[in-house]
C-alpha cells in the first residue's frame, strides 16, 4: 500500500528469463502490493523463472502481441483491485527504483498517468540508445505533439503508470494487439482530457534488453503517426474512429480466475 492505495506492478514478458530476476530485485516491495507477470508464449524459461521468484504468473498459450499482452496485464490488475498500476518491462531497460516517484505523482500529485521519459535529462544516448532511434524518437514526438496538441517529451517509453480510473475509462479493447497499442493508449488519454506527467528516467540498452528490428521500427513509426492523425481528425470532427468511441469496448475487472498461475 502507498497512502492507502493498492499498487500493482504489471510486467508484459516475452523471452525475459535472463533479466527478470534482476528487474524484480529492484522493485520496492515496501509499497508494491502485487507483481504480475504475463508471459506471451515465450520460447525460453520466462514462466519457470517467474514462478521460481514467487510472482503471480499468467501465461498466453499463443502469442498475442505486445498490445494483447498489456490488455491481459491491465485486466488482471483491475481484478486484483489495483488503485494504481505501473507497467514495467522485465528486460531491465528501465530502473524499477523510480516506482515510488511515479506512484506518488498519481496518488498525491495532479496526474492521472505518468511516463518515465528517456528524453528528459538528456540521458538517452548516454544510456546506449542507437542514434537512429533517438533521431526517429525526436522527429515522431515533434510531429505527434503538433497533431495531438500536447507537449510530451516522448510518446515511446515503455515505462508507464496509471490510475484505476484511467484504465476503466479507456476503450482499450478497441486498440491494436501490436506495438502501436502504447500510442493508441496515450492518444485516448489525451482525447479524454486526463492529465499526463513525466519523470526523467535513465534507460539501459544491452544485449538482453528487448528491441525491435529496423523494419518493425519503420512500421511502428508509420503506425504512431497514423494514430496521431486519427486524433487530429477526431478532434476536428472530420472523422470518427473506434479507439475514441465513448461507448467502445473497455476492460472490466473480471471475477474469473487468471489464465494460469
Amino acid at each position: 500500500m502507498f497512502h492507502d492505495q493498492r499498487i500493482v506492478v504489471v510486467m508484459p514478458a516475452y523471452n525475459a528469463a535472463r533479466t527478470l530476476e534482476r528487474t524484480v530485485r529492484e522493485i520496492p516491495m515496501d509499497i508494491v502490493d502485487e507483481v504480475v507477470v504475463t508471459d506471451d508464449a515465450s520460447s525460453d524459461e520466462t514462466v519457470a523463472e517467474a514462478k521460481r521468484l514467487g510472482l503471480r504468473t499468467l501465461v498466453h498459450e499463443r502469442n498475442r502481441g505486445y498490445g494483447g499482452n498489456q490488455k491481459t496485464c491491465y485486466q488482471e490488475a483491475l481484478r486484483l483491485g489495483a488503485d494504481v498500476v505501473v507497467m514495467l518491462h522485465p528486460d531491465y531497460q528501465y530502473t524499477p527504483r523510480l516506482i515510488p516517484s511515479m506512484v506518488g505523482l498519481l496518488t498525491d500529485g495532479p496526474f492521472d498517468a505518468v511516463l518515465g521519459s528517456r528524453i528528459l535529462g538528456g540521458g538517452a544516448l548516454a544510456g546506449g540508445m542507437p542514434r537512429y532511434k533517438y533521431a526517429a524518437n525526436r522527429f515522431l514526438t515533434a510531429v505527434q505533439n503538433a497533431l495531438c496538441g500536447a507537449k510530451l517529451s516522448e510518446y515511446h517509453t515503455g515505462y508507464r503508470a496509471f490510475t484505476r480510473e484511467v484504465l476503466e475509462a479507456l476503450p482499450l479493447l478497441e486498440n491494436s494487439d501490436d506495438f502501436v497499442f502504447d500510442n493508441q493508449m496515450l492518444a485516448q488519454i489525451l482525447h479524454q482530457g486526463f492529465r499526463i506527467g513525466e519523470i526523467s528516467c535513465p534507460a539501459a540498452y544491452f544485449e538482453e534488453a528487448s528491441s525491435i528490428n529496423f523494419s518493425r521500427s519503420f512500421k511502428y513509426g508509420l503506425g504512431v503517426l497514423g494514430v496521431s492523425v486519427q486524433l487530429f481528425l477526431q478532434r476536428l470532427g472530420i472523422a470518427r474512429f473506434p479507439i475514441f468511441d465513448p461507448d467502445g469496448r473497455r476492460l472490466a475487472p473480471s471475477t474469473d480466475p487468471p489464465l494460469s498461475s
